[in-house]
């Protein structure tokens, strides 16, 4: 393979040289990355150096990029960052004792737009669900969802599902919380999904069908006008998108979320959305992180978004957001939406847990997220004590100061259709 070397001033060019004529690759050029210890000036690495990364990727024609550099040039942070620019190039990029391959993306003939994640719980949904509403106002639009808990076989869902629906699902031992049921009760448009197993740290997918749901929407009719490919986690569906973006946690950690291979996300993305920017978090470093490796990033928060009429009305909201969080909700849904609020849960992944709650709560309307046991254990106790169900959505709105989601949305969207 015709490879480009990474190589140091700490060591002897000397040594270099030598290690480059014994590793079995066709080194093109070898690019310096610093250090200035043992590095003198009639230094001969038998090949030419560059003097920049993309330019020697550029000119050279490397299929690898082989690191022979070491401590204390590269440390484990700029080594990371390094081989995320090598894999946004969908280049290997290889070292002593480690190998990252790019995630193989299959091509797709149709005007397509990827929305990604950092991670679980990150709002992923949420935005996709938000962007397929906005965008389905004037374009065909289907979306590709890829979960952990998806069919065996990609299912397309044309008409939205309702609780009683979600709920036959469950008793069949079905997952009837899976992100494209989510996605096709909120959204309201044509969903097909799909499931994944596995997840690298670049995003790559052990096992998946999301190939052949592609191929699904590729043959409906009539033919879609964009298609959006929703991500599972931090794993990114295995289709080349003409635009991406990405979903990052405002509150989690800066170190990982721009870190690891994190950048790379950042890097093969065309907008970065961090959720959860709320007021005195901090989260305006984490964005202007983010916007030194993407071309743009834009802040916003959630808020519930009942798919129903709840004004008036007690309700107990379920969902998985951390305790936090839950003034927040209670007070926007009582001020947005006039709901009596009774009760707000963050325990939907805790099927114990929240078992017990239900045990106590008196309301008119469990109001509640489809995610985790939202359907097998709040709407089946609700059947039982006679509840009305309502799902919940998100509203997507600005962080302070930022400016509107949707016109970025909107932007994407032309560029991929374009």
């Amino acid at each position: 393979m015709r490879a480009l070397a990474l190589i140091d001033g700490e060591h002897y060019a000397p040594v270099v040289r030598a290690a480059l004529e014994e590793l079995p690759y066709d080194f093109v050029a070898a690019h310096l990355i610093g250090g200035t210890e043992k590095l003198r000036e009639d230094a001969d690495y038998g090949v030419p150096l560059a003097p920049e990364l993309d330019r020697a990727l550029d000119e050279h024609g490397a299929e690898i990029v082989i690191d022979l550099s070491d401590e204390p040039v590269l440390g484990p942070p700029e080594r990371m960052r390094l081989a995320s620019r090598v894999l946004a190039r969908g280049l290997p990029y290889a070292g002593a004792d480690f190998r990252f391959d790019p995630p193989e993306l299959a091509p797709f003939p149709l005007p397509s737009l990827g929305i990604v994640g950092t991670g679980k719980r990150v709002g992923k949904t949420a935005i996709t669900a938000h962007a397929a509403r906005l965008l389905d106002r004037d374009r065909r639009i289907v979306v590709v969802s890829m979960g952990r808990g998806g069919p065996p076989e990609p299912e397309l869902m044309e008409v939205a599902p309702d609780v009683e629906a979600l709920l036959e699902l469950s008793r069949s031992g079905r997952h009837a919380a899976s992100d494209y049921l989510e996605t096709a009760a909120l959204a309201g448009v044509p969903t097909i999904g799909c499931r994944r197993c596995g997840g690298g740290l670049a995003g790559a997918v052990f096992a998946s069908n999301v190939h052949e749901g592609a191929r699904m929407a590729v043959e409906l009719e009539p033919e879609p006008e964009l298609v959006l490919f929703d991500g599972s986690g931090a794993a990114l569906p295995p289709v080349e998108t003409r635009r991406r973006i990405l979903v990052v946690n405002a509150q989690q950690d800066p170190a990982v979320v721009t870190g690891y291979l994190n950048a790379y996300r950042h890097f093969v993305s065309d907008l970065v959305v961090l959720t959860m920017a709320e007021a005195g978090t901090g989260w305006e470093g984490l964005r202007d992180a983010a916007a030194e490796l993407a071309p743009a990033a834009i802040a916003t928060v959630l808020r519930p978004r009942p798919a129903a009429d709840v004004s008036g009305r007690r309700v107990a909201f379920f969902s998985t957001a951390p305790e936090s969080a839950h003034g927040l909700f209670e007070r926007h849904l009582a001020d947005a939406h006039g709901a009596e609020v009774v009760h707000v849960s963050g325990a939907l992944s805790d099927r114990s847990r929240l078992r017990k709650e239900l045990e106590s709560v008196d309301a008119d309307i469990f109001l509640v997220e489809l995610k985790a046991a939202a359907i097998d254990v709040v709407a089946e106790a609700a059947a039982e004590q006679g509840v009305e169900v309502v799902l919940a959505g998100s509203d997507v709105l600005p962080a302070e100061g930022e400016r509107d989601l949707d016109a970025e949305v909107l932007r994407l969207a032309d560029e991929a259709c374009a």
